[in-house]
């Protein structure tokens, strides 16, 4: 009866490593991979702090994982989305206000928001450059 107990014991101490080094947000809440920081999500944070009454090594590394990865945050109140948009031509200000007037059906003229025009080359550098825009409207 021992080594059966001992083996269930081996087991669930292996499986709660496991657990806890993939990260319990990631694992919980994959799509809020790469999402924008916003609040922690009192859930995961504290399946996180289990891994800390473990051992310190396996909660430690849960953190960084669901820190490095975004998934600790909380989804934010407006679900962002890029829509990839075609176009022939120049693209400049106006083309470019006409296109999002078409689709969102927001008019940026009347709105009084400064178009600006700047390309890049990957999704990510994009991603990047709209979360230090908004980081600097917030500091403002």
């Amino acid at each position: 009866m021992q080594p059966r107990f001992r083996r269930f014991v081996a087991g669930a101490v292996v499986g709660g490593l496991m657990l806890s080094l993939t990260g319990c947000g990631t694992l919980f809440y994959p799509e809020r991979k790469g999402q924008l920081q916003g609040r922690v999500d009192p859930g995961v944070a504290i399946a996180d702090g289990l891994g800390l009454l473990l051992f310190i090594v396996p909660g430690v590394i849960a953190y960084a994982v669901d820190f490095s990865n975004n998934t600790i945050y909380l989804p934010g109140p407006h679900e962002a989305s890029i829509d990839r948009v075609h176009y022939v031509g120049q693209l400049n200000a106006v083309s470019l206000a006409s296109m999002i007037e078409t689709h969102t059906g927001h008019d940026l003229a009347t709105e009084g928001h400064n178009t600006v025009v700047e390309r890049v080359a990957t999704l990510d550098q994009a991603l990047s450059k709209i979360e230090f825009d908004n980081r600097d409207i917030a500091d403002s």
